[in-house]
């Protein structure tokens, strides 16, 4: 797993909050504001906080994509504006997707017509018999060799093993697969694989094609009845991130990605729409790309008008007038535009015990752009505990975010006193 999460702790959901937020990686690119703000807190009870947006701002809004296509932008308009600089390009290829609830010594599947089972070592594929099993599995053996197992009669029924990992494939056709008290579908092939070189270990390892995978990406990152634009800029975008960390070293070997916020949810078959699945036909094999190489084409559920400055130059922070789209009726057709929420003071006590009792918070630095000077980039608690004075140095507004669970860093403290020097 090769990025932490962010503002994707809470999972990509197709249909209240839509996005991921992956961390950016490397310096913002702005200047940070150099006043520093303190807000005065009360002594118990809430402190209200005003914010904007939902995630890390980099890249691409998932709502302003829609606000976008709403206005009649098309999607390549719609990434140029997201990932300016970036050039069109057009990728095929293979990637192996680690399924990750599903790590024990076995892979379970459903009987299908024509199940078959690769030995990966010699490559001998053989066509599991249409014999009455409920299962099929590959599993370990004593020597570290591979079994192939059946489930009759509620018996396991050993009927081939070899050296070496192998697989299930159907020829394309999605396969079942059982673990952790439920089942989803792939496709692809299943592989029983190896974490290291001699480990008795096995993890389910899902080898398709790229655009096989989006299928099972994109509607996990946004609904796909939204406009075909919008959900077209998500294919492309998706597709260009797997690029990019298909390109990025891995200590791992045995898979190139994973399927959890770590890098994308990835849903597999039982995950596919049609809507999403006309967006990635429509957009067959483009990436994005700078100077020659995948780009690192971020994007979180809301910008809150103003996209965050990441790692990147075609990662800038730009007013985004896409995002705070209306409906007819006039109401915000995005959420997470604008947001208010309480905080007790008392939670944020807990989060840092050494505070004592919260007397300020002060905001230390903002990305420079947006209202309030934009995102919040560190603050500094103070309190006092035992009749002395405490201070929190330095948090980052991101851990800030976290530990309070926060849409956002794009936020100020309301209706409290407060001082800017």
């Amino acid at each position: 797993m090769r990025r932490g999460a962010l503002g994707r702790t809470t999972a990509a959901l197709s249909s209240l909050l839509v996005g991921t937020a992956l961390v950016a990686v490397g310096p913002l690119l702005t200047p940070a504001s150099a006043a520093t703000t303190t807000y005065t807190m009360p002594a118990t009870g809430a402190v209200k906080l005003t914010g904007h947006g939902y995630g890390h701002g980099h890249g691409m809004s998932q709502y302003g994509a829609q606000g976008a296509a709403l206005k009649g932008l098309t999607w390549q308009q719609i990434t140029s504006f997201y990932y300016p600089g970036t050039t069109r390009a057009t990728l095929s290829r293979t990637v192996r997707v680690l399924i990750s609830a599903d790590t024990s010594r076995d892979v379970v599947v459903a009987p299908r017509s024509n199940l078959r089972l690769l030995a990966t070592a010699t490559r001998e594929v053989r066509l599991l018999p249409a014999n009455g099993a409920t299962r099929w599995r590959l599993t370990v053996t004593a020597d570290n060799s591979t079994a192939v197992d059946y489930l009759l009669a509620g018996t396991w029924k050993r009927w081939w093993t070899f050296t070496g990992d192998g697989a299930f494939l159907a020829g394309g056709r999605p396969i079942r697969l059982y673990y952790g008290g439920t089942s989803h579908q792939f496709r692809g092939r299943l592989y029983a694989a190896r974490p290291t070189a001699g480990s008795t270990d096995r993890d389910t390892v899902n080898l398709l094609s790229l655009e096989s995978y989006l299928r099972g990406v994109v509607p996990a990152e946004m609904p796909s009845s939204w406009d075909p634009d919008a959900v077209a800029s998500q294919a492309v975008a998706a597709r260009s991130y797997a690029a990019w960390d298909l390109s990025t070293p891995s200590r791992a070997t045995h898979y190139d990605i994973c399927d959890t916020t770590q890098c994308q949810v990835y849903g597999g078959y039982d995950r596919e729409a049609a809507g999403s699945n006309v967006a990635i036909d429509a957009t067959r094999g483009v990436i994005l790309t700078h100077n020659g190489t995948p780009a690192f084409t971020q994007f979180s559920s809301s910008s809150g008008g103003w996209t965050s400055a990441g790692s990147v130059p075609y990662l800038p922070a730009k007013q985004d007038p896409y995002d705070g789209w209306k409906r007819a009726d006039g109401s915000y057709g995005n959420p997470n535009h604008n947001w208010t929420t309480t905080v007790d003071v008392a939670a944020i006590e807990r989060r840092w015990p050494a505070l004592g009792n919260l007397t300020s918070i002060e905001v230390l630095s903002r990305d420079g752009n947006g209202e309030w000077g934009g995102r919040i980039n560190k603050l500094r608690l103070r309190g006092t505990k035992d009749g002395k004075a405490t201070l929190v140095d330095n948090v980052y507004g991101s851990d800030f975010r976290m530990k309070l669970g926060l849409k956002s860093t794009y936020f100020t403290f309301s209706g409290v006193p407060t001082k800017t020097t």
